[in-house]
């Protein structure tokens, strides 16, 4: 395993982090909880191979993950690993605030948390609720040792990031970045001249590059497997502290953990050609829709820009099992292309001037069909 700084935090970490959201899980619906049998000999193992970075947060599991990791992590493995939850709390009662904190230290059976985070904030949750009140909370928690750094995971834009960046507030961020999502890239640079330790979620799309796609085939020799494709691309990012990912069986741990300890995840002419690659996607996508959602508010609620990036996402990065499983949730929402009434109210709005009934429905041919 191979192992950097975590920012100005002073710690040093693995490059894989474990992600307990997926754990493996026994019970149906809201009755499931964590499968011990299986979920404990994964962290386990994750940690014989050198992983030091877990996280997780109340909610995960059905509200099971961190007690299931506290479980694991008894009989003295809580002070090999740097841990990492969150409070996703950000009304006006402090008790409340508290209760999540001191809930999650239960769970967990610690007496501390490494990397508290506030769990998804954005620009303007940052200014209303973080700033002027629930970051007291957290400097009063550190002040008292409960936990030892304040962190945040984030879901906006470039600038709202490095607002809070340069607020010198947080010293570590967890946000999205994968070869799918790359927006973000500016900010993750600001945040590493700044010493504040960049934390990767989602390296292989939320699960949408862990299929095979005849898009990714063949980008840089000998790797022929999606994600492994997006697990190196994601490390070869020297502004990158940790990609955290999210594992389920044995399998991803024993296969994420080979990746990250190759000392040369890409070289920079294998970055140059997935970029490049990545561009000529992203222009072809550009062909079908932008996703500007002029189009909307549709007569029947259909999701028109919701259905061609799922029909993009199989199209023209071939990840086809996603958007299939994807769109059929989409079906479910009552949102979904063959709701179309074929009032063509939506194609003079198109800036684009695409055949908007015309295509909803080769997509739907196309993403219900038998693969």
């Amino acid at each position: 395993m191979l192992y950097r700084a975590l920012g100005r935090t002073g710690l040093k970490v693995s490059q894989l982090g474990f992600g307990a959201m997926r754990l493996p899980m026994i019970g149906e619906a809201q009755a499931a909880k964590v499968n011990r049998e299986l979920a404990i000999p994964m962290i386990h193992r994750a940690m014989e191979l050198g992983v030091t970075y877990f996280d997780t947060a109340v909610g995960y599991c059905n509200s099971d993950s961190q007690c299931a990791l506290g479980d694991a992590l008894s009989g003295g493995r809580r002070e090999k690993i740097v841990l990492s939850t969150k409070n996703h709390y950000y009304g006006e009662s402090e008790k409340e605030w508290w209760s999540n904190l001191e809930t999650s230290l239960k769970r967990l059976q610690t007496s501390w948390i490494d990397i508290y985070n506030h769990h998804g904030i954005n620009r303007n949750s940052y200014k209303v609720n973080v700033k002027p009140r629930v970051s007291l909370w957290m400097q009063k928690a550190k002040s008292q040792g409960l936990i030892r750094h304040i962190c945040t995971s984030f879901h906006d834009n470039n600038e709202g990031l490095i607002e809070i960046i340069d607020s010198d507030y947080v010293d570590v961020i967890t946000v999205q970045y994968n070869m799918l999502d790359r927006q973000l890239e500016a900010g993750i640079s600001h945040a590493a001249k700044k010493g504040v330790g960049v934390v990767v979620m989602g390296p292989v799309g939320g699960g949408r590059l862990g299929a095979t796609s005849e898009a990714f085939a063949n980008v840089i020799p000998n790797v022929q497997r999606v994600p492994e494709l997006a697990m190196r691309f994601v490390l070869a990012n020297p502004d990158v502290s940790v990609a955290l990912s999210g594992m389920s069986t044995m399998q991803h741990v024993e296969e994420n953990a080979q990746v990250a300890s190759d000392p040369v995840p890409l070289n920079a002419e294998h970055q140059q050609l997935i970029k490049e690659h990545l561009d000529k996607l992203q222009k072809m996508a550009g062909l079908y829709c932008t996703g500007c959602n002029y189009c909307r508010p549709c007569p029947q609620a259909v999701d028109i820009p919701g259905v061609f990036q799922r029909y993009n996402m199989a199209k023209v990065y071939g990840l086809w099992q996603h958007a299939r499983e994807s769109y059929a949730g989409l079906m479910g929402q009552k949102k979904s292309a063959d709701l179309c009434a074929q009032c063509g109210e939506c194609e003079p709005k198109c800036p684009q001037h695409l055949a908007i009934r015309e295509q909803l429905e080769e997509a739907h041919a196309a993403l219900t069909a038998q693969p």
